[in-house]
């Protein structure tokens, strides 16, 4: 293995690391619900389009998509996993309404997926087949990252980084910063280019944490400041 191989193996295992960080960080809102038996404030959207972009990158990456990309269908298909979990918990505890909603989104990650894998394998070969799941990945990857848009809006009108954890937004900036660079020496636009938007999100949460962190305004009710925080973690796909 030559050193640019070698670099480029070490970022995609940093991350691994750093994504899988990410996918853990929600824990202590799951052991929450359970505890409480109920999803109060939180909300299950964010853990159903980070299960879509996880499955479509996990496709991306695996050998017959794309090549050298092996790492990055690992820390995605690892990634499914978990929200397949926390969406089983979140419905198991979610009211009817709530519970109905996530089922219906549900039902379109599994139908877009299946339109992927199924137009990849049967209509498409090559080249085609990996701009098509490419485009499909990092399409649904930006639209995912907006939602720390609304967090960062969110800190700036309040002048205050309690909704958006220092820690977090540390590691999404790591983690989009070693998936940019794995996809910058694999010469891969399609991981390079979402990673580099996550990067620049994260670098922009770390600004305003430097802006606002001695700032302060009245503590909010907990578990908004919790659903927030979990919003911002659970964007962890490559």
């Amino acid at each position: 293995m030559d050193a640019h191989h070698a670099l480029h193996f070490a970022f995609g295992i940093f991350g691994n690391a750093t994504a899988l960080f990410l996918f853990l960080a929600p824990l202590n809102t799951f052991k929450r619900i359970v505890k409480s038996k109920s999803t109060e404030q939180f909300s299950g959207i964010p853990y159903v389009t980070t299960l879509l972009n996880c499955l479509l990158s996990a496709w991306y990456g695996l050998p017959f998509v794309s090549e050298h990309n092996i790492l990055v269908s690992i820390t995605n298909g690892t990634g499914a996993g978990i929200e397949i979990i926390y969406l089983l918990i979140f419905i198991i505890y979610a009211d009817y309404k709530e519970k109905t909603w996530i089922l219906v989104l549900f039902t379109f990650v599994l139908s877009v997926f299946g339109f992927v894998v199924f137009g990849s394998l049967f209509a498409l070969y090559g080249h085609d087949r990996k701009v098509f799941c490419g485009l499909a990945a990092t399409i649904f990857s930006i639209i995912m990252y907006g939602s720390h848009l609304s967090i960062m809006r969110k800190v700036i009108k309040t002048e205050s980084v309690e909704p958006m954890p220092f820690f977090l937004s540390l590691f999404v900036f790591l983690c989009g910063t070693s998936w940019l660079v794995f996809g910058l020496l694999g010469k891969d636009p399609f991981v390079a280019v979402p990673n580099g938007f996550r990067c620049a999100l994260g670098m922009i949460q770390l600004i305003l944490h430097v802006i606002y962190r001695n700032k302060s305004e009245p503590k909010k009710p907990p578990a908004a400041t919790a659903a927030a925080a979990a919003t911002v973690a659970v964007t962890a796909d490559v």
